[in-house]
């Protein structure tokens, strides 16, 4: 470390830009963060309010934290793989980028604080460390994406913990936290398989991972629009009647737009990487899953009840595909 010509971004450069830090912590990405909130606060009965929201915000934080922390604890690896990167290229020295993770760390914690007390940051605590521990220690080993997917089903539980009631907000946590493990489940599994082809993404994968990957999302997809399935046929045998079968016939509509959305999206991404499997394809699939994350999300929300708030995750979708196009979410 003492020969700081060894060390990428080390050395003298221009000053860093709000366009390079935006690309470090993956701006456009961070849209598929409030939606795990959204999805554990549905889940947990009470979708919206103002401790939702500010948990919504410490998430963002978490989730640039990590970006930025990846960048530096892999900056040796991205000046052969990935040079064009912030931190190898040069555009953000490495410290700052530490600076940049520790920074929005604390941000993140204190919002957390702030919109919620001490339940919200029973969330956002362990989201933390998670955040931490994976990319400092867990990220290259077998507990990789595990660890991954334990984050991002953290954050659903988060969100759960937000939408807690009670005067103190400490009541209820257990019902809270039991409400939220469904879909933090769900999110957790489509977790893993993104993280496990994210790893392939130089150099290309063996045909069985993505095919792998392609099953178990498969699975979630199905998982997930069960209950809009029984709707369908309860609908069809006319057990649901009145403004309340209207009603489960809509959020079963929602449900199922976006598990099909999810499957359109990430799915089809996997399916090419089947085909061949090179780091481009794959590659493409882990961008995919990053941004198909959001209509999971939506169809989670909605069979939660909260289908007002899942249609607006899934105008959310669209735009995330956009801004990707200008800074890349992987």
């Amino acid at each position: 470390m003492k020969d700081r010509r060894a060390v990428p971004g080390s050395g003298p450069r221009p000053a860093t830009g709000l366009a390079d830090l935006a690309q470090l912590v993956r701006a456009p990405a961070a849209l598929s963060v409030p939606g795990d909130v959204l999805a554990g606060a549905a889940a947990a009965g009470h979708p919206l309010g103002v401790r939702t929201v500010g948990v919504m915000g410490s998430s963002v934080c978490l989730y640039w934290a990590g970006m930025a922390l990846n960048d530096y604890a892999d900056a040796t690896i991205d000046a052969v793989e990935r040079p064009e990167r912030p931190v190898p290229s040069g555009r953000v020295p490495r410290r700052t980028a530490l600076a940049v993770a520790g920074t929005l760390t604390a941000g993140g914690l204190a919002l957390a604080a702030a919109s919620g007390g001490r339940r919200s940051l029973m969330g956002a605590l362990p989201l933390a460390a998670a955040v931490w521990a994976y990319d400092l220690k867990l990220k290259s080993t077998p507990a990789g994406p595990a660890a991954m997917a334990s984050a991002r089903a953290l954050d659903v539980l988060a969100g759960a913990l937000a939408a807690g009631r009670g005067a103190d907000r400490t009541a209820g946590t257990g019902t809270a936290l039991l409400r939220g493990a469904v879909p933090a489940a769900l999110v957790g599994a489509h977790t893993y398989t993104l993280t496990a082809l994210s790893r392939h993404e130089i150099s290309g994968a063996p045909p069985r991972l993505p095919a792998a990957t392609l099953a178990a999302s498969t699975t979630t997809a199905l998982a997930t629009a069960l209950p809009a399935a029984r709707t369908a046929v309860a609908w069809r045998a006319g057990r649901l009647k009145g403004r309340a079968g209207t009603d489960a016939v809509a959020r079963a509509a929602v449900v199922a737009a976006g598990a099909l959305a999810y499957l359109g999206s990430y799915g089809t991404a996997q399916a090419r990487a089947v085909r061949e499997p090179s780091g481009e394809n794959v590659r493409r699939a882990v961008g995919a899953g990053i941004l198909g994350l959001m209509p999971l999300q939506a169809a989670l929300t909605a069979r939660s009840g909260a289908t007002a708030a899942a249609a607006a995750l899934g105008v959310v979708h669209p735009l995330a595909r956009r801004l990707a196009r200008r800074i890349s979410p992987t």
